[in-house]
């Protein structure tokens, strides 16, 4: 491995991704999944081969008993596959993933994610598994890596035909990742991603699917297709960036969703409209906006922003001021919510080792490996999410309680205690 790649897994660690818990969570099924495609390369390369009895020579013949392979996070259970070569030939199975000796590596924690951010390259998926299982481990063969890129595809395909007339979400995180792949057809290719909040306040994935620019049109089609498989309505409130035409896709499809645009991006667009000498103190002015306590403190902070700024960047605040409402839509729901709705910062972390790593990668990808590889990322991240805080404060929301300041009222006053979970 070269000392770019080193630092580039190394460096993974540090994302916010809780990466020991995507080892033990996903080490066991990647590795699992490996050593099938292994054998069914196996099996296909002996596939013509027949006994005098015009039956196939080499067959499954279950599993050697079940070993652990020991990892930085523990040991991780893996059960070998055997094969009965029934011409007596002596063809047997012997995984190069898992040899018949236990390996164990100091740096796993950065490994998984290396193998499903690089996965789509036959070499780096092998550097990916050297640095899992060890140096002596001989990696995965093209035909191997072609199974198993396959295979998360089928599961992305068929968890994207999942029934969804029992879902209900309160809250929706929205965005379009720019991976910086290419496509076989397009290099617009994005993925748009929904994340959701349930009504015990636990989070799940909802739908990642892909598009062109994040274009209406794009949008418009994932979410008629939830619809179309039984999602009846949208979530009270989605939080995402003001460029997307996933608002105009919303409005179509679920008008009733509010919209909260995400401050972290509504801050960089505003920057980028700042010369340098002025960001530190405009990034402070508008944190006081979304930091206040109230609705009208948050407006009285916005107009002293506009009356500092606009005279000398009038791009700056007009670019603040168009969305003025959108932004301060957080306000309307309960307080223990409001660190949750005001970014898209449970996308944007889960996420975040796509943008470092792809951006660098120039292969021309499919579509399926490139919904496959995200899919296979954010399954395993989503073992990790919490639920949010305040999760009782939803059972208010649903009983149509409204909120002012993030504090329950009813006809303008303050919501008893006994109407608190």
């Amino acid at each position: 491995m070269s000392k770019d790649t080193e630092k580039a897994v190394v460096g993974l660690s540090g994302v916010g991704l809780g990466l020991d818990e995507l080892v033990r969570h996903g080490a066991r099924q990647v590795i699992q999944q490996a050593i099938e495609a292994e054998l069914a390369e196996l099996m296909e390369r002996f596939a013509n081969v027949k006994t005098l009895h015009g039956q196939r020579a080499v067959v499954r013949n279950g599993y050697l008993p079940e070993r652990e392979v020991l990892t930085a996070a523990g040991p991780i259970a893996v059960k070998v596959p055997k094969v009965r070569d029934r011409s007596g030939s002596g063809v047997k199975f012997n995984s190069a993933i898992v040899p018949p000796y236990v390996r164990k590596s100091p740096r796993v924690s950065a490994a998984l994610p290396w193998l499903y951010l690089k996965g789509i390259s036959t070499g780096d998926m092998g550097e990916a598994l050297s640095v899992l299982l060890g140096d002596d481990a001989k990696g995965l063969s093209a035909n191997v890596v072609s199974r198993l890129k396959a295979q998360w595809a089928d599961e992305h395909v068929a968890w994207s035909r999942r029934d969804m007339s029992g879902s209900h979400y309160v809250y929706w995180w929205v965005d379009g990742i720019h991976t910086g792949l290419r496509s076989e057809n397009s290099d617009g290719q994005c993925l748009l991603v929904i994340i959701g909040v349930k009504p015990d306040g636990s989070k799940e994935r909802v739908a990642i699917g892909d598009g062109y620019r994040e274009t209406k049109a794009s949008w418009l089609e994932l979410l008629l297709d939830l619809k179309k498989r039984g999602l009846k309505a949208g979530p009270r409130l989605a939080v995402g960036d003001g460029a997307m035409g996933f608002w105009a896709a919303l409005e179509e499809v679920f008008p009733t969703t509010r919209g909260q645009r995400c401050w972290f991006h509504k801050m960089g667009n505003v920057m980028n409209a700042l010369p340098k000498s002025q960001q530190a103190r405009a990034k402070a002015d508008m944190q006081s906006i979304w930091m206040a306590a109230t609705r009208a403190d948050a407006h009285a902070a916005f107009d002293r922003f506009v009356s500092i700024y606009a005279a000398r960047y009038p791009k700056a605040t007009e670019t603040l001021k168009k969305d003025r409402e959108a932004l301060l839509a957080f306000y309307e729901f309960p307080a223990e919510h409001w660190q949750h709705l005001r970014t898209t910062n449970a996308i944007e972390s889960t996420f975040a080792t796509v943008r470092h790593r792809t951006t660098r990668t120039r292969n021309c990808v499919s579509r399926p490996t490139f919904l496959g590889l995200a899919f296979k990322l954010i399954e395993e991240a989503e073992k990790t999410w919490r639920r949010v805080n305040g999760p009782e404060k939803i059972k208010l929301l649903l009983e149509g309680v409204a909120f002012k300041d993030g504090e329950p009222v009813q006809d303008d006053r303050p919501v008893q205690q006994k109407f608190a979970a």
